[in-house]
Order: structure tokens, then C-alpha cells, then sequence
């Protein structure tokens, strides 16, 4: 999407030299950069914990969502209806083939317990002075078990927080309920005055002998406004049973149970448009059909067209395909058609199931002593503590972010957001740091983030209540990390570098590569997002400090070294590894390698953003954490025996200790690259994790070593599978250093090589067989595994198929020795 002319002429204030830009130009920037980036990202199917769901990022405000049932008949009709995702219903795969955040694109739902494929092209159409308008056609296919004669019942539900603003059903109709379109309008504070249309569409619709059809007409659209407290607006499927409820009631007390309609005719609701906080549109069709809802902006200079639609469509399809072509490319071997469809699939299903979300989340902050965990058997006393229900809700916050998967994990994940943005990244690096804004305007004053996001009624409903409580002392993996080390690499590649001849390249930016392709406007946002990234940094610091010096180890620095809080015997559910072997017992004096690479990574990204935003002094200080950081990871966490990085403890001597469990963990220092091409421990690290007796499989890196004797025991959870997020980050280091001279090159590259041709066939052949990308899978045999339409951290592997093919690299390079 072109920047408008108002826009074109501040951001040509970048290409001058950034001595001559002066702070107001730079605020006159980045303040309209802003409004119309805010613009194209205001609305969107922002609830992707349904199957479609549409609604604005603002607080309390219009919400729209679909549902469905097939009403063939009684025994079916029970279980048919479809709202929110869900893992449990019959699906043949569904979600976006197309999607881009700023323009829209088609979603696809292969039902087959209601043996229909519903269709649902969504467009956003620029203009006026609240976010544009936007319009979706909601399509259905009988699948091919189906017959002709299918019928479907159809639901569109609008709702508009606060209470006091109304949406109104302009148009009369008669008592049976409406013959042609639908409008409804409203107003809203924040977006004006609004229209929407459900067009009468497309479509047949089933008959009936029975008495009622006088009363109850197939052919006519039926509107039921409600006026609910909006603690119950969220609610859409129990709202709309409740309506169906009342119908099914009154028919049975006017014919009797024995004498009913079918069941097409019964499950309708009761024809009452006017004025209220709900909306609920109903149709009902047999066979084929399609119509169209169509909101337009009561600022944008013209309302929306089913015509329009059309247009749209036809465009952002056209668009997507060939901006996907440009960004992700796929590399030989996977320049077939059915490897780009999957890019496609994955790429669109993460940005589709980005959501907004808004309200209070419940936190403990009662800050009880046991929450230090310095005691041995801290776990119990920690487990008591958490047992005296001190949480309280905290907010209410908002949160733009994706998510990990729409039917399990429907809210924000930390561990999870970073791995998500970096696709992201590549196709609009302006809406990452969105939402990486996003996420660092939750911290609170000390530097925490809370590393699960359940903010408000709707996204608790999925979470069991022993999950639901978030404690100010527990960390999660600072992943964001990534995509500001992705966003610095590519800033420094266009800053002070622009081409002669190509001046206007900041007039003809776009909102999607804006802060690359105007330094002045990256280095801002570096510069404001800089003291949060700090105090982060030190919260990491000051609460998962690990103990050196009460256990005399001997080790470079006296300061760097790390422990997750949060610590049960099974699980240290804040390493985002779950149940991944640590030592047994729990102890208070444990090392954990992973967080102390973690924190290697934010003291290396913050070495280069603090040189950026001149904060020299701060610079000195990264340096020496992360240079004590590379030295006490071989001084507390290499085992030369193991040939590995171990978690550390202290034994029944009190002497420091190694607990080696090869897998995962012992990854991290290579994975996170801070090892340097040379370094002895990175060989042996390669060596490892290529060895079939330990972590190689023929589907990737598995989390945990089949020598292990934790391996595929208990929950099974991190002690086997693969997972790709880690494969990511090993088969990227893996490139570095193939792509550098060194002793480890040769082997480097092959690994590389057959790693990437794994993981991208695995992923493949199950996305090919169920329809879905999956949480993690199986070592032996490739099949996904656990959570379904799981296309969080999966979708890596679009970046992995557009990675260089270093196999044909290497086969140039023995012709030209020849």
C-alpha cells in the first residue's frame, strides 16, 4: 500500500543527513507515520479465537462475528453449530490461504460434520478518518457427501460496547421478517457514524408443508435485537441459543413435541428488529449459496458495494500472490507449486490469527518471601503460597499480538510472540514492531511482562483457572530479542547506504517497510522503545539471578549466571521448556544454561541499539555482561565428559555440580549465536545434534536425547518430539556457519543441508495429510502431534524454504575447482 501524499512529503524529510533533521520533523514524522499506519491496521478479524471474527483495536467497540449449523435434521442439529474454533469438530482443515494484515484476504473451512466448506473473503477499503470500511462475503459449498439439498442455518452477530451505544435496524419489514438487504446503523465515539449491510445474497431455500410456514417463511431474513449487559456481548453462541431456545419453546407449545416442523423451520429465531446493543441476522439456505456484509465509515467519501467486494478481492488476491513471490521465494528444492501453497497457507494463517485483545488479567503481587525460592524445598513453600489465593485483577490492559494456535491458545504468549514476528518481519517489518510496541507498553514499573496474556472474560473461558493467575516474579524466554536483531540487521543494511538515483525511496516507501526505508524513523523508534528494553534487561538481571558465590564456584564472573523462577520438580513451565529434565531434586544454588543464553542475546542486541541511541555508557555495560556470559558458560555449564552444555546444581557435598541432559538445552548457547565460528564446544555441538543415537531424526533436532533416560517418559512433552522453533534457530546458526571460514564450515553445511530438506518435508507431508500445521512432531515417523492449526511458531517454515539451497552452492563450487 502506496503512503498518500500527505504523508510522501513528511517522510521525504528522512533523506536528509540526520544532522539537518530537526526534533520537531522527526516528531512530525513519526506522529503521521503513526496515524495512518494506525489507520490500515485498525480493523481486522481480530478474534481469531473464532472462525471468523471482526472487530476494531479499540476498547469496547464494534464487534461481528459468523456462525453456523447444518439443520438437516434433529439428531445432528445439536452439535452442528460452529463458533468458536475448536479442535474437537470434524474439521478437514480451515483457516487463510490468503492474508495480509493492511488489505484482507479468504479463509476456508472444510466442515465436514456439516458437510459444508464455508468460504469467507474479508477486504479493507482505505478512506475517511476511522480506519476506512471493510466488507466480507460469506460463501457456502455443499461438500461433495453433502447432496443438493444441504441446509444451513446462518448467523451474523454484531454487538457495540459501551452500553449507550446503540445499533439500529433502519429498514421497516414485515412480520415475518425482511425480503431484501439488512442495514443497520450506529455510532461509536472513536468511530463515527457507521452502516452495515447483510445483503440478501445468493441462494435457495428449503420449503416446508407444515403449518407454520405461514408464520415462519424460509425465504425471508430474520433480525433479532437484544439489549444485554455487556459482560455478556462476548457471548455469542450462548446469546444466540437462548433466541432459538424461545422459538423451539413456542413451537412445541403450539403443535407439541410430536407434531413439529423440521427442523430448519424450528431452529429459527423470532423476527424483532429495532434498536439495541445486539444484532443477531439470520438466514437459512439449501444448497449453494452467498451474500455479502458491508460496513462502511460514515467519514469515507463513498459506502461500500457488493461490486466493490468484488474488486477487492480480485486485487489483494493478485497482490498477495506476487508480493508472496518476492518475500518468500522458495529455494531450490522447493520451488514446486505445492511447497509455495503451504508458504502461503502458514504465512496467512499466523497474520490471520493476529487479535486484539483488551481487559484486566489476574496477578498475584502479594509478593510473599517464599516467592524468592532461597530455601531448600522452596517449590513446596512456594506451592503454599500461590495455594492463599492472594491474585487480584490487574488492568484492564490491551494487546496486539498473534497467536500460537486459534482453537488451544487463542491469547499471548511471550516465549511464543518473538519466533511469530519473524515471518512477520519479512513480509511487514512496521506491523512486528507493532506489535512489539505492544507488548513492552504491558511492562510494569520494575520491568515485567507478564508471560501469558489473558486479558478480559473471553480469552479466561479458555484457560483452566490453576493456569490463570500470572506472577510478577516469574520470566519467560525475552524471544522479542529476535526481531529487534532481525530489525537492527536490516536497518544497518539501508542506513547512510541509499543508491545514487534513488533519492525518493523514503517518498515512495510503504507502510509495511516504513522505518527501514526512513532510518530517521527506525532510530526513533529504537530510541523510545530503548529504556524499556533496559529495564527488562535488568528486571532479568535482579530476579533470575543464579548463585555463585555462596557455593564458592570457581567461574570468570561473579555475576553472570541464571535461574528460572518458578521451579517444580516436574516442570519449569517459565523456560517455556515445560518438562524438559533438570536436575533432581529442585535447588536453590541450580544454573540454568538456557536463561543464561537468553540473557547473552539481550546483552548482544543491546550492545548495537544502545550504540544507535547514543547511550555509550550502556554500551560498556552490555559488554561486560555479555563477555562475562561467553566465558561462564564454559566455566558453569560445559561438560567436557559430556561433550555438551549442562544445566549446573549443588550436590550432597555442596559442590557445583553438572546435570547433563543432552537435548534442547544444551543447544542454546550455539542456537542463540554465542559461539564464535571457531570455538572448540561449537564442534562438538554440531557433532551432537547430527548424531542419529542422539538428537538427529529424519524429521529434525528431537528435544532430547535418545540416550537420555528421561527420553519419551511422563508427559513426553519436551523429551522427544521436535520442535521447530528450536530447529529454526539451530538450522539459522547452522547457515552462519556454513556461510564463514572455520573448522566446523564443512560440517556445518551438510548438516544444514539435510536439516533443512527434513524439516520442511515433515511439516509438508502432515500439512498435506490433516489439513493442519501442528504444535510439535514425531521424531520417528513425521506425524504432527498435540495441538492442531498450530501456526505459531510452525509457520518458520516459510523462512526456512526461502533459506539459501547451500547443496547447490556447493555443487557450483566443486564444477568450478573441476
Amino acid at each position: 500500500m502506496i503512503l498518500r501524499t500527505n504523508l510522501a512529503a513528511v517522510l521525504s524529510l528522512a533523506c536528509l543527513a540526520p544532522s539537518s533533521v530537526s526534533a520537531q520533523d522527526e516528531s512530525i514524522l513519526s506522529a503521521e507515520y503513526g496515524r495512518q499506519s494506525n489507520q490500515s491496521l485498525l480493523w481486522g478479524p481480530y478474534r481469531p479465537n473464532l472462525y471468523f471474527g471482526v472487530r476494531p483495536r479499540i476498547p469496547n467497540s464494534i464487534m461481528a462475528a459468523l456462525m453456523w449449523a447444518k439443520v438437516d435434521n434433529y439428531m445432528e442439529v445439536q452439535n452442528g453449530f460452529r463458533y468458536t474454533c475448536e479442535q474437537n469438530e470434524e474439521m478437514a482443515g480451515y483457516g487463510w490461504e490468503e492474508y495480509d494484515t493492511r488489505t484482507g484476504g479468504i479463509q476456508t473451512i472444510h466442515d465436514t460434520q456439516n458437510k459444508i466448506d464455508i468460504t469467507t473473503s474479508f477486504v479493507k477499503i482505505p478512506g475517511g478518518a476511522h480506519g476506512g470500511s471493510w466488507a466480507v462475503r460469506i460463501k457456502g459449498e455443499p461438500r461433495a457427501d453433502a447432496g443438493d439439498d444441504l441446509k444451513t442455518s446462518m448467523f451474523f452477530y454484531v454487538t457495540s460496547e459501551p452500553i449507550g451505544n446503540v445499533l439500529e435496524v433502519v429498514a421497516d419489514s414485515d412480520r415475518d421478517g425482511f425480503s431484501g438487504d439488512v442495514t443497520i446503523k450506529g455510532k461509536h465515539a472513536q468511530l463515527g457514524n457507521f452502516k452495515m449491510v447483510v445483503t440478501e445474497g445468493k441462494g435457495q431455500h428449503p420449503t416446508s408443508n407444515h403449518p407454520t410456514s405461514s408464520e415462519r417463511p424460509l425465504d425471508k431474513t430474520i433480525v433479532n435485537t437484544l439489549e444485554l449487559p455487556q459482560e455478556h456481548l462476548w457471548q455469542g453462541k450462548q446469546v444466540i441459543f437462548a433466541q432459538l431456545k424461545e422459538g423451539v419453546d413456542q413451537i412445541i407449545a403450539d403443535y407439541g413435541q410430536d407434531n413439529a416442523p423440521p427442523p430448519w423451520q424450528t431452529y429459527m429465531m423470532r423476527n424483532r428488529p429495532g434498536s439495541g446493543n445486539i444484532q443477531i441476522v439470520q438466514k437459512v439456505f439449501e444448497g449453494a449459496f452467498e451474500f455479502d456484509v458491508l460496513f462502511s465509515s460514515g467519514s469515507a467519501s463513498k459506502e461500500v458495494t457488493s461490486d466493490d467486494l468484488t474488486t477487492e478481492i480480485a486485487k489483494n488476491s493478485a497482490t498477495f500472490h506476487e508480493q508472496y513471490q518476492d518475500v518468500f521465494a522458495p529455494q531450490t528444492p522447493f520451488k514446486d507449486d505445492k511447497y509455495r501453497a503451504l508458504g502461503r497457507s502458514m504465512l496467512s494463517n499466523l497474520a490471520g490469527g493476529i487479535g486484539y485483545f483488551y481487559g484486566n488479567h489476574i496477578v498475584d503481587r502479594s509478593y510473599a518471601p517464599e516467592y524468592e525460592e532461597e530455601n531448600e524445598g522452596f517449590w513446596e513453600e512456594a506451592a503454599e503460597a500461590r495455594a492463599r489465593n492472594r491474585q487480584t485483577e490487574d488492568g484492564p490492559h490491551e494487546l496486539f499480538t498473534s497467536i500460537p494456535s486459534r482453537p488451544f491458545f487463542p491469547r499471548g504468549f511471550l516465549w511464543d510472540e518473538g519466533f511469530h514476528l519473524l515471518p512477520i518481519a519479512e513480509w511487514d517489518m512496521d506491523l512486528a514492531l507493532e506489535i512489539v510496541k505492544s507488548w513492552y507498553n504491558l511492562m510494569d514499573e520494575d520491568g515485567w511482562i507478564a508471560r501469558e496474556q489473558i486479558l478480559g472474560a473471553e480469552a479466561r473461558s479458555k484457560v483452566p483457572a490453576e493456569f490463570q493467575v500470572q506472577y510478577p516474579h516469574y520470566a519467560n524466554p525475552p524471544t522479542i530479542f529476535l526481531v529487534l536483531e532481525d530489525f537492527l540487521e536490516k536497518l544497518a543494511k539501508t542506513n547512510g547506504s541509499m543508491p545514487v538515483g534513488q533519492e525518493k525511496l523514503s517518498q515512495e516507501s510503504n507502510l509495511e517497510n516504513a522505518h527501514l526505508a526512513n532510518p530517521q524513523l527506525g532510530a526513533q523508534y529504537l530510541q523510545n522503545i530503548y529504556p524499556l528494553l533496559r529495564r527488562q534487561f535488568l528486571w532479568f538481571k535482579s530476579t533470575q539471578f543464579g548463585d555463585i558465590k555462596s557455593y564458592d564456584r570457581e567461574a570468570y564472573s561473579t555475576k553472570e549466571a541464571y535461574r528460572w523462577r518458578g521451579r517444580t520438580v516436574p516442570h519449569i513451565l517459565t523456560s517455556g521448556l515445560d518438562d524438559y529434565p533438570r536436575a533432581q531434586t529442585p535447588h536453590p544454588g541450580e544454573l540454568h544454561v538456557d536463561l543464561m543464553s537468553w540473557v547473552g542475546l539481550m546483552a548482544k542486541v543491546l550492545i548495537k541499539i544502545a550504540g544507535v541511541v547514543g547511550a555509550n555508557e550502556d554500551v560498556y555495560e552490555y559488554s561486560k555482561a555479555l563477555n562475562g556470559i561467553q566465558h561462564n558458560l564454559k566455566d558453569l555449564h560445559w561438560s567436557e565428559k559430556d561433550g555438551a552444555y549442562c544445566d549446573a546444581t549443588i550436590d550432597d557435598y555442596e559442590e557445583h555440580a553438572l546435570v547433563c541432559h543432552k537435548g534442547y538445552v544444551s543447544l542454546f548457547p550455539f542456537a542463540l549465536g554465542l559461539l564464535k565460528p571457531d570455538d572448540p564446544t561449537l564442534g562438538k555441538t554440531i557433532e551432537m545434534l547430527s548424531d542419529p543415537d542422539e538428537l538427529w531424526s529424519p524429521h529434525g533436532i528431537r528435544s532430547l536425547s535418545k540416550k537420555d533416560e528421561f527420553y519419551e517418559t511422563a508427559e513426553n512433552y519436551w523429551r522427544s518430539p521436535v520442535w521447530i522453533n528450536i530447529n529454526y534457530l539451530v538450522l539459522q546458526q547452522l547457515l552462519s556457519v556454513a556461510q564463514q571460514d572455520g573448522p566446523f564450515q564443512a560440517k556445518a553445511k551438510e548438516t544444514y543441508i539435510n536439516l533443512r530438506k527434513n524439516l520442511v518435508e515433515t511439516i509438508y507431508n502432515s500439512w498435506k495429510e490433516t489439513g493442519f500445521a501442528w504444535e510439535q512432531y514425531n521424531p520417528d515417523t513425521g506425524k504432527g502431534q498435540r495441538t492442531q492449526h498450530f501456526t505459531g511458531w510452525t509457520s518458520l517454515v516459510v523462512k526456512m524454504m526461502a533459506m539459501p539451497d547451500l547443496e547447490k552452492q556447493v555443487a557450483s563450487h566443486e564444477r568450478d575447482e573441476l
